[in-house]
Formats: structure tokens, sequence, C-alpha cells
């Protein structure tokens, strides 16, 4: 993924939407002056700043960050891993599958570094898997570790977050959209 991917989605899903930039502002969160830069091609956005975009226009994240000019059903590609400034490597597994509302990714944590997430939109729920090394993941206001090989599902339209120990961590993370039509756990 490269910058120019971001710039090239942004502006494209902006336009579909038939919005400004003011009213992408709007129903994102995030400035006026944050996005046309970053459709400018000025600005490298925080993975924070990219979510908010998502979930502002209720798309899953792989809409920002996969290759725009990806043919449909070419999903057996290998991706860069996305290194977000100050933040967390993000190597895209599954791009988006609308069939099954869900994406995948491999997240990368250095030793001891802490990422903290915002809520995703509502009804998604992820599922993170240790591959290498321990972590802990903060769900319902408490951390819960995990040890290579362990994994949880858990709601992701809350505050969580993830945190390594002294060796780093390794873990895909799957989110899953809830989809319009299917019964929703209550």
């Amino acid at each position: 993924m490269s910058d120019d991917s971001i710039t090239l989605n942004l502006r494209d899903i902006r336009m579909a939407a038939g919005l400004s930039l003011s009213k992408a502002a709007e129903v994102t969160g995030v400035s006026k002056a944050m996005l046309g830069q970053i459709e400018r091609g000025e600005s490298s956005p925080t993975i924070a700043t990219l979510w908010k975009i998502a979930k502002g226009f209720h798309l899953p994240l792989t809409a920002l960050i996969g290759q725009a000019t990806r043919p449909a059903g070419e999903g057996d590609g290998v991706y860069e891993t996305v290194q977000f400034p100050g933040s967390i490597a993000v190597k895209m597994v599954f791009p988006f599958d609308p069939l099954l509302g869900a994406e995948t990714f491999q997240v990368t944590l250095k030793p001891g570094q802490c990422h903290q997430s915002q809520p995703h939109d509502a009804g998604v729920t992820e599922e993170v898997f240790v591959l290498q090394g321990r972590m802990e993941l903060l769900r319902d206001g408490a951390w819960v570790a995990l040890d290579t090989g362990q994994g949880l599902r858990f709601a992701a339209d809350q505050p969580h977050g993830y945190r390594s120990g002294t060796t780093g961590a390794v873990f895909l993370n799957m989110h899953h959209y809830r989809q319009a039509g299917l019964p929703q756990p209550g």
C-alpha cells in the first residue's frame, strides 16, 4: 500500500458518496484540511485517522488502504506491510470480502508497544490470534493476556487496545462487519 493508494481511494470514496470535503469532514470527524492533505498526498494519515474515515463512511479499513486498481477477485497477491507513523505495522492478509463481511490483517507490535483503538462502526466484531510473542488485549475496560497460539473474539464497537510484552508480538486481526438483513446477537 502506498500513500498514493490512500489518496486515490479516499478521493474515489468521497466522490462516489457525492460529498464535498466539508461534508466528508462532518461525517468522519476528520478536519477538512486534513482530508484535503490526504487526498493531495501531502499527509500520511495515522491508523487512527484512517479508522475515523472508514467509520464515517461505514466502510472497512481495506477500502482505504487497499490498492485502488486491484482487479475484482484478485486476492492472491502479496501485500506489503504498512508502518503507520508512530504506531503499529499492518499487513493486509485478506482484503474486505463483501460476501463474508470480513477482512484480515497481520499486526506487528514492537517490544513494549501499546496501541489504543477508538470504537469501530456499530456491530463490528474483531478476532485476535497471536502468531508470535505475548500480548495483552484491552476489552471491556480490562487487559487480557494472550500467548502464542491463543485468540479472543470481542465487540470492537467499543474502545479496545493491544500491547506487547518485552519481546513484541505478531497477531492476526480479523474484522467482521455487521451485514444488513442478518440477525444480530442480542
